[in-house]
């Protein structure tokens, strides 16, 4: 079996408190602040741990994202936008441009990152399933299997959450569509290899 898994870099974020002591004024608001930060951490912790398996990140994503929801959806289920979405700063770096963080205050932005550290996580886990010297049957499915969700993600955020960021991606940038075109070929390639 060849081997041409990419191996650019998870992308870098700034901490987050969700520290927000004016609008969180009761213990049920401060407690999901609070369990926004653990995990987010949680999260971000598990990208570089090389015993996290797939069961391991799709609950932690599960857990964070879930929460992270409650500051993008509407509350009352309409079409409007929640007011609780533009109130935090997010900070991240590009894959493809080094060190240099961007930075937008819009809970979109850091779903859309951490979905896309995600999806990268998939490949570096394919990655690392694949280079062991006696790779078994069920091994092999787990490599295809992440190899097929990391494409599946990364299509995910191509049609269905950059349109919604209040900044459109530069060229060149992670979020662009011709860079995420590049990532569901790469994958769905590798995929079937």
């Amino acid at each position: 079996m060849t081997h041409w898994f990419h191996r650019n870099p998870l992308k870098a974020t700034a901490p987050v408190s969700f520290n927000f002591y004016g609008v969180a004024t009761n213990t049920a608001a401060a407690k999901i602040c609070n369990d926004l930060r653990s995990t987010r951490l949680k999260l971000l912790e598990l990208f570089t741990d090389v015993n996290c398996n797939m069961d391991m990140m799709k609950n932690a994503m599960d857990a964070y994202f879930s929460l992270l929801q409650g500051f993008i959806s509407s509350l009352d289920g309409t079409t409007q936008e929640n007011k609780l979405r533009f109130i935090q700063n997010f900070k991240w770096t590009d894959t493809l441009q080094g060190n240099i963080a961007s930075a937008q205050q819009d809970a979109i932005f850091d779903l859309v990152s951490m979905e896309f550290n995600v999806a990268l996580w998939h490949t570096k886990y394919a990655s690392r399933l694949a280079g062991k010297e006696d790779i078994t049957v069920d091994e092999a499915k787990d490599v295809h299997r992440s190899l097929r969700n990391a494409a599946g993600i990364f299509k995910h955020i191509k049609e269905g959450e950059v349109s919604r960021l209040v900044t459109a991606p530069e060229k060149g940038k992670d979020l662009e569509s011709r860079v995420l075109d590049t990532y569901i070929i790469q994958c769905q390639a590798e995929a079937q290899e």
